[in-house]
């Protein structure tokens, strides 16, 4: 899916959706304060989206107007969805207070930095999170498109494969490393979760690819050190490759794929270093405030909390440190983690 708002004149609005399915008429979603209140199909055919490949008919082109949305023009805040995917295609709000900016905030870790999220949601016009589960298309699309100037963008992205859309003058990059050994119990513990969801009947795509890793999971006792010694002898190539080096495989990467050799972790430091803003969850509340201030909203926000780590995963990860075979799945992960702590230790206290 593609999508681009060409203006927003208050009483009229003029998009265009080409979704998936070359075949299929686009439709897009009215949501004013959260309720649904009104679904607009295309009615206008682009002849571009023909002899561009991107649609059989080119019947993509959408117009808004108070025949469709009654009060439009009066209505100060609203939010247009694809109706097929339910992605945000536009946001209309008030433009006082807003940043002029675009933030790209990259997580590394399996439960995404909501807080944070949540913190900076109202400040942009235009939001997408979990951009790393929408379609190559939908990510492209959205990091791709430099209006609106407004707008936060978060997710696990592969970062190697989506670099080019995000150079340094078009958009501020910031990414949070973590406790490899925090980070490898947490994704176990959220496996061993999901081991109930894909045992029940038909619950299986939930998981997605993962979920013989989710059933594998579950024969061992995270408690016991010698079931811990057995699980990393018997890994199922899914556990693995969720296991292995995640934070080097996210950022010496193209593709969720790839095999992970030594020199793709070299490629992961490169990068790293050429993110705009570096911080370790060790120092979170160091992180935030660089980004708040890199942003214009220092002095005038409080920091979040960062998303809160169970008492369960911190014992596990204590227990991982005393496998050899841990050390040797997070190798890569642990220099690139001590590397930044090193350099924010010099910089900042806890």
């Amino acid at each position: 899916m593609r999508f681009f708002i060409d203006y927003d004149n208050g009483d009229v609005i003029h998009g265009w959706i080409v979704p998936d399915n070359p075949l299929a008429v686009s439709r897009v979603v009215v949501s004013v304060e959260g309720q649904r209140v009104a679904e607009v199909s295309a009615t206008i055919t682009e002849p571009a989206f023909q002899r561009s490949g991107w649609h059989s008919t080119g019947q993509c082109v959408f117009v808004l107007r108070e025949s469709e949305v009654p009060g439009l023009a009066a209505i100060p805040v609203l939010e247009l969805y694809d109706a097929d995917t339910n992605v945000l295609v536009y946001r209309r709000v008030l433009r006082e207070g807003l940043i002029d900016r675009r933030v790209l905030l990259i997580h590394t870790g399996i439960h995404p930095e909501v807080g944070l999220q949540n913190a900076l949601f109202p400040y942009f016009q235009q939001s997408h999170f979990g951009i790393h589960k929408l379609s190559d298309e939908i990510v492209t699309s959205v990091l791709g498109n430099e209006t609106p100037t407004s707008r936060l963008i978060a997710g696990a992205l592969v970062v190697p494969r989506y670099e080019q859309y995000f150079p340094p003058d078009r958009m501020l990059s910031a990414i949070l490393v973590h406790d490899p050994h925090v980070k490898m119990a947490t994704r176990m513990l959220w496996l061993k979760a999901r081991s109930k969801v894909v045992a029940e009947d038909d619950a299986g795509w939930r998981v997605d690819r993962y979920a013989e890793a989710a059933l594998f999971v579950d024969d061992y006792d995270y408690t016991d050190q010698k079931s811990l010694k057995r699980f990393f002898r018997m890994l199922p190539e899914q556990a693995y490759h969720l296991l292995y080096n995640p934070l080097s495989r996210q950022l010496g990467t193209r593709l969720p794929d790839d095999r992970l050799h030594p020199g793709n972790s070299i490629v992961a430091i490169e990068i790293l270093a050429r993110l705009g803003i570096v911080g370790h969850r060790t120092y979170f509340d160091a992180f935030a405030s660089t980004l708040f201030d890199q942003i214009g909203l220092e002095g005038g926000l409080p920091l979040p909390a960062p998303v809160p780590i169970s008492d369960e995963a911190l014992a596990l990860a204590e227990r991982l440190r005393a496998v050899k075979a841990v050390a040797d799945m997070l190798v890569f992960d642990i220099a690139m983690s001590d590397a930044v702590l090193m350099s924010l230790a010099k910089s900042w206290n806890h």
